[in-house]
Order: structure tokens, then sequence, then C-alpha cells
């Protein structure tokens, strides 16, 4: 029975800030089935005798006893370390992932005595459950550990210069490239630490995953660093704990759901509890920025020492009032405007969303919440208002600031150019993220497809939601694998759950691709003018970014991205410009004014339609029609380009070149048969042809069918068929 009664399953050391304490700690995790199973008295009698409270074990196998155990557990190690002669002595005990495992971690500032404890602790409760003197044993059992070195001291690296510690679920390797971004154009000298690598003034100095401890010290360690920018991931906190002992700054993004089942965390509320780990270490005069739009992340200023700057996307949210109340600050967006609240002071714009490039011209809510903590870990690490403001009108979206985090592109593809968006979407959060961005790009009439794939270290739940959420979202989708993060899934397991979700919603995807390449050089194969073609991206962004460019792609610019966004909203960037210039009633100077706006907008489709009407309105028929052509020629989309047509065969018919006009409005009925204007413009080139029956004739057959009078309806039949008895 002793020898199946405990067993120890992993002793680990953390040497820095952790889930239990805010230093170093050892936690041992053990099975104890002899203790859930074991006799009540004899439980009882060994609570009584290590001095365990309300000693009352329960039945085995209930939620009593397993509490009991706990209780009983921790006492014997508490005993434990205190007989080896630790003072301040800190124990916390949790239950653990499968029901007869527990968690026990200890505070310590010895290497050694971690291990040793580990190594004495399974005999120990073997012992104490077989019966005898529970005293005796953990006398012995102390000796031990005291027999063994000490080990390595413990000693969590204070750094000297400022420090923004950044964790989240989404947006914290954004957010870190950014803050480190404002501290460049501040003049410091920047080193930060990311899932991509260590970087110091943008130079990459170690590859791979640095976004625990490792990078934390390879980042103050480099030379000349004055500033110090920490991506913190949940692995790094739980496996080792921080790499530092305090910060300046803490920002905890958002927690949602990822990862989950892995290290004994199995709920987005446990995940939160690792998150804040990073707030519970920032120094007293330093700042925690916390996202108030997240309730799980705004509990956690309740402990932490600093005071809480608060972003939110919503001016009126309660929680930037709770934050001003506590004597902390706001950032939001007010009238468009990134803006510091201060208690009892006037709000202070910043900048304007769309002057801020990574915000996607305010298109991308995510990018304007990552810029809102962005900024108030800036300037609450002392960084000048002048310096955060330059460094947000100049961090760009692109490969070089942000690699992977929605890099968008025009392709060339059949019929013009299709946007590309390259974003490493590894959850729901960011799948939803990149299909609201490229759905927000996407232009009138055009489609939106989607390379869908992600890390095989997903639960089966969320691979079977992504797929719903990219069924319900984009018009053609792809499942696109990453063969070096299938995590243990095979390729056939992780599809058959991605197209679950899209079965569920009446979705079968396109087709399957084994890598990142192969999927997106297909779908720009089967994309056209105005798509946009989004991919779920992982290590082989610069490898895609390399392909695009070569194939002819170019990295869209802030400007290029703006008019982007405009159009798919049916407008252009010059709207206001455009309408103002028909309330003009001077002919001649219209023409001037769009000859103005040409030239601002070379090549520009919508420009040259409207310029071409100028002309035309003035009587100018043979210069409008040339504009009209280069206007149909340089892309211009819907509804303008039918309209232009629609123009062109009005003007044509003006000219006296009836049968050039009729051509036109002939292929334009028989595209938009619904369209009263075609039909009627259409008659009136049927009349100078000197076919009135058929232009009458087809007028009235498009009323009687088209209108919705009631009294036309009530007489429809009779009007169809008097209609197509014309003769």
């Amino acid at each position: 029975m002793a020898s199946s009664a405990a067993s120890v399953t992993e002793v680990r050391v953390l040497e820095g800030p952790n889930l239990y304490f805010t230093r170093p700690a050892a936690k041992i995790t053990v099975e104890v089935p002899g203790y859930l199973s074991g006799d009540s008295e004899q439980l009882r009698a060994l609570g009584r005798s290590l001095g365990v409270r309300r000693s009352d074990p329960g039945d085995a196998g209930t939620e009593t006893r397993r509490r009991f155990v706990l209780r009983l557990v921790e006492r014997a190690v508490r005993l434990l370390v205190r007989e080896t002669g630790a003072s301040r002595l800190g124990v916390r005990v949790r239950p653990g992932s499968a029901a007869d495992e527990i968690v026990i971690a200890f505070a310590l500032n010895n290497r050694g005595r971690a291990e040793a404890v580990g190594a004495v602790l399974e005999p120990l409760l073997c012992d104490l459950i077989a019966g005898g003197p529970s005293t005796d044993r953990v006398g012995v059992a102390a000796a031990t550990v005291l027999e063994q070195p000490a080990g390595e001291t413990l000693r969590p690296v204070r750094p000297r210069i400022p420090v923004v510690a950044v964790t989240g679920t989404n947006g914290k390797t954004t957010t870190t490239r950014l803050v480190a971004h404002l501290a460049m154009s501040a003049g410091l000298h920047t080193g930060w630490s990311s899932t991509d690598g260590v970087l110091v003034q943008g130079e990459l100095v170690e590859r791979g995953d640095y976004s625990g401890p490792a990078g934390a010290r390879t980042v103050l360690d480099a030379d000349g660093v004055e500033f110090g920018v920490l991506e913190t991931a949940r692995g790094g906190m739980l496996l080792r704990g921080l790499g530092v002992a305090v910060n300046d700054v803490s920002v905890v993004t958002n927690v949602s759901a990822d990862h989950l089942g892995m290290n004994g965390i199995d709920t987005v509320d446990q995940l939160a509890e690792v998150k804040a780990i990073i707030t519970k270490v920032t120094k007293p005069g330093g700042w925690v920025v916390l996202n108030g739009d997240d309730p799980r992340v705004w509990a956690m200023r309740s402990s932490a020492s600093a005071k809480p700057w608060c972003f939110s996307l919503f001016a009126d949210s309660p929680a930037l009032r709770e934050s001003l109340d506590a004597h902390g600050r706001g950032i939001t967006v007010l009238d468009g405007d990134i803006t510091v609240l201060r208690p009892g002071e006037s709000p202070d714009r910043l900048v304007s969303l769309l002057d801020v490039p990574m915000t996607l011209a305010g298109l991308s809510e995510h990018n304007i919440a990552n810029a809102l903590a962005g900024a108030a870990a800036g300037l609450g690490a002392g960084l000048s208002r002048e310096s955060v403001i330059e460094g947000l009108r100049t961090f760009a979206p692109d490969h070089l600031h942000n690699p992977g985090r929605m890099n968008i592109y025009s392709a060339p593809v059949t019929g013009g150019a299709a946007t590309v968006v390259l974003d490493m979407a590894h959850n729901e959060a960011g799948l939803e993220a990149l299909l609201r961005v490229s759905r927000g790009l996407c232009q009138p009439g055009s489609s939106l497809l989607l390379g869908l794939g992600t890390g095989g270290d997903r639960t089966d739940e969320i691979l079977v939601a992504m797929g719903e959420q990219a069924g319900l979202a984009a018009d053609r989708v792809h499942v696109v694998h990453k063969e070096h993060y299938l995590r243990g899934r095979t390729v056939e397991n992780l599809e058959s759950f991605l197209r679950e979700g899209l079965s569920r919603v009446g979705v079968t995807p396109i087709a399957s691709w084994p890598d990142e390449s192969s999927g997106l050089q297909e779908l720009l194969q089967t994309a056209h003018d105005g798509d946009v073609v989004a991919l779920m991206t992982h290590s082989d962004r610069a490898k895609l970014h390399d392909w695009l460019i070569g194939h002819g792609a170019s990295a869209d610019d802030a400007a290029a991205i703006r008019r982007k966004v405009v159009g798919a909203r049916g407008e252009h960037e010059a709207e206001q410009e455009l309408a103002a210039l028909w309330q003009d009633d001077d002919a001649q100077r219209r023409i001037r004014t769009a000859q103005a706006l040409y030239e601002r907008f070379p090549g520009d489709g919508r420009v040259l339609y409207e310029f071409a009407g100028t002309y035309d309105s003035a009587g100018e028929e043979e210069t409008a029609l040339a504009r009209y052509d280069e206007a149909i020629a340089a892309g211009l989309r819907e509804p303008f380009r039918h309209r232009a047509l629609i123009q062109k065969a009005s003007t044509l018919r003006h000219l006296g070149r009836l049968d050039e006009s009729l051509v036109i409005l002939d292929r334009l009925v028989s595209d938009y048969p619904d369209n009263t204007a075609i039909v009627l413009f259409r008659a009136l080139t049927l009349h100078d042809l000197g076919r009135d029956v058929e232009a009458l004739r087809s007028t009235a057959m498009h009323v009687a069918a088209a209108s919705t009078d009631t009294d036309v309806q009530r007489y429809h039949n009779s009007l169809a068929r008097f209609t197509a008895a014309i003769d």
C-alpha cells in the first residue's frame, strides 16, 4: 500500500516571480491515490498528529476528502521545510488537473534545497500514511534534506533601466514591438524580447521564441541598452517564473481561451491568474496598463501595488471612471483621436486614428486597442508625449515594423489586383480580427477568400469553433496546414475538426494544402480584381513576403490601406470634394476643379469618371468620351463602372453615333435587367433610330414587371398581355 500511496511526478524550480509567489519557489507535483482512498480513521489520526485543524477526512473519493488531503499535504510540507531551518516560510497547495493530483509550492532561495525536498517528499508521504509517529518521520526527512548541498542561490534580475512587461492572449507581440518603437523614437537604445527572438535597435540578436526569462536576461545583458520591453508568455511564467524581479510598467492586453489543458491551466480564469503575475511585481510608483473592456484583466488592478492605467475602446467605459477615481489614468478614443485622461484635467488628444497606420484607418479594432495600450505604456515609462505621438505616426503594419501581424499587400490577379492579408491569427480572437479587417478591405461586389489553419495545440472545441467562424464570414475557404505546428496531431485529425465546424454552417472547403506557400499561390490563382485573400500564417511569413514581392505584389503603405478601407465602403478618400464638385454651377470652374483632383489622384478611375462628367455637362462630348474610356480602363469599380457606360452611351447618342450607343445599352440591359435608368436611356436611343415601337414595348414591359405601384400590380397580367401585343 505504501509504495502506491503517493508519488512525486515533477519537481520544478521557478527562478523568478511566479503563479504562487513574487520570488523564487519550488513547485512539486504529487499524486496521492492512497490518501484519497485511505481509511478515514487512520487519516484523522494522521491529521491530528500533524496539527491539521478540523481534521475530518470525509469519505473516500469525495470532495471533502480531497480538500482534507490538500490541507494534510500542505501541513506535512510546511513542517518538513521548517525543520530544515527555513524562515518566513510560504507554502501553497492547489488541486492538480487529475483528481488525485496535488501541486505544492514553497518559496526558497536555493536550487539544491528544492531538489532535495522533492526527493524526500514521496517516501515521507508514503511513510506517514503507513503509520507511526509523524514528527519523527518528518525530522528524519528534514535531516536528509540538510545533508544535501544548498546549490545555486536564486536571485532574479533587478533591472537598472526602465522595463515594460507585456502579456495577454492576443496582441502582446504587436504591443511589445510598438512600445519598443516608441522608445526608439525617443532616442533610447532599446532592446526587446518576443516570440520572434531578442532584438536591439531592430537588429536580431537571438532568433527563436524568447518570450520567457531567457529573453528577459538577454535583453538586460545587451550592451548599451537603455530601455527594455519584455513580451511575457504563459509558458515561461509557469515553467520557470519571470526573468526579472520587478518591472516599471506592466501591460495586459486581454485574456481568452488559448492553450488550455496545458501545464495545469484548464480554464480562462486560471489563465487570467497566470497573466496577472507581471502586475504583481510592478513597482508601486509604476503603472499597470489594463484592458478595461476585459473584466478578467481589469480585475487584476486589485492585486497590484502600482496605479491603474485603463485603456478602453469606449469613452464612456465604467472602467475608465473607476481608474480615474483611483487616482489612475485612462486612454481611449474621443472623436476619432487617441486621448489620455487624467483626474481633474481636460482630455489630452494625442493623435487622430487616421494618422496611426497600425489601426488601418480605424478599421482594426484590436490594433486600436494595442495602440492605446502601447501609448499608455510608453507614457507610463517616462517617454515624452512628443516621442509617443511620433512613434504612433510611424509604426506601420508592415513586414519591417510588425511582421506577420496584419501585413497587407496588393497582388496582381486576373482582371486587376487583389488584396492579401497575412496574419498570425492563431486562435478564435485572432481569426475574428483577421476576418473583420479583411471584410473591411473587400471592395463592393468582391469576395473574401480565407486560408484557414492553426496549430495543433488547440482543443477540439476551439478548432470546430474556428471552422464555424470561417464558414460564416468568408466567401470561400481553403484549409492551409502548418506542418511544423501540428503539436502531436496528424494533418487529418486537425483538418477533421476544422471541417466539422465548416459543415455546421453549411460550408465545404474548396481545397486543402500541405503548407502556407502552396495555399497562398492557389488562393491567388482563384482571386479576382478587388477580392481579399486572407491567410493565417505562422513560421512561413518571411517566405510568403518574399514570394509575393517576387511575383509582382507590393506592400501597401498607410495611404494605400486608407484608400482601400474607404473604397470598401463604396466611397473615395476625396468623397466630400467630389460631392462638392457638382454643387458648383460654373461648368468651366467644375472642369478646373476636377483637373486639380485628377492631378492629385493620377490614374484613379473614380476621379477620371467624375472628370469625364464635367466635360460632358459642359457640352464637350468628345473629350468626355475619351475620359470615360480612361476611367473604365483604370479599373473603375461598381457602381460607378456601369454609370460611366450609361453616360458614355448617352454622349454617343448626343453625337449621333446611335449604333455605338445601342451596343453599350444592349449589353447593360442584359447585365442589369432591373435598372430602370438603363431601360429609359436605351428607349431614347431606339427612338432616335426610329424604332419607337420597340422603345415603347421595352419600356412598358420593364415598368409592368418592376413597378411596386399597387394599381400596376393589380393590372399586372393585363398590362403584360397588352404590352406584348404592341406592334
